[in-house]
């Protein structure tokens, strides 16, 4: 597709919209997960865990990727890959809901971090529209 095709801007701004809109609904997807997780689905202690808080950094950065702040997706992907451990460490080390409970947040981090970068790339070929054209 090369940019002097009719609507091509107009589908690449539809994209940049989509990816962002998803970055920011899985993350607060995975914030909310995280809250929900250690306090009432699978919590390590009855009565809940402080490892709820680990949503709060989601929960900030969340406002931010959702106006399509870069910086604040850029931080959110740096942030994902520990949920993602998290996530596969307590899903092969721990059994029943726990484990399921891990693994859903293993494929909420996967979805994070392959929408932010989705939501990145669609950025980058806006502004450069002869890379975005070579696939690059």
């Amino acid at each position: 597709m090369t940019d002097g095709q009719p609507g091509s801007s107009r589908r690449r701004e539809l994209a940049l919209e989509r990816w962002r809109r998803s970055t920011a609904a899985v993350t607060l997807a995975l914030a909310a997960f995280c809250v929900l997780w250690e306090l009432w689905l699978a919590p390590i202690r009855p009565s809940g865990s402080w490892l709820a808080l680990k949503a709060l950094p989601l929960l900030l950065l969340t406002r931010g990727v959702a106006r399509g702040d870069v910086r604040k997706t850029q931080w959110l992907l740096l942030l994902l890959p520990a949920y993602l451990g998290e996530g596969l460490v307590r899903s092969f080390s721990e059994s029943g809901r726990y484990a399921a409970c891990a693994f859903l947040e293993t494929l909420l981090a996967v979805g994070g971090l392959a929408s932010g970068l989705g939501y990145l790339r669609a950025l980058r070929r806006r502004a450069d529209p002869a890379r975005g054209a070579a696939g690059t």
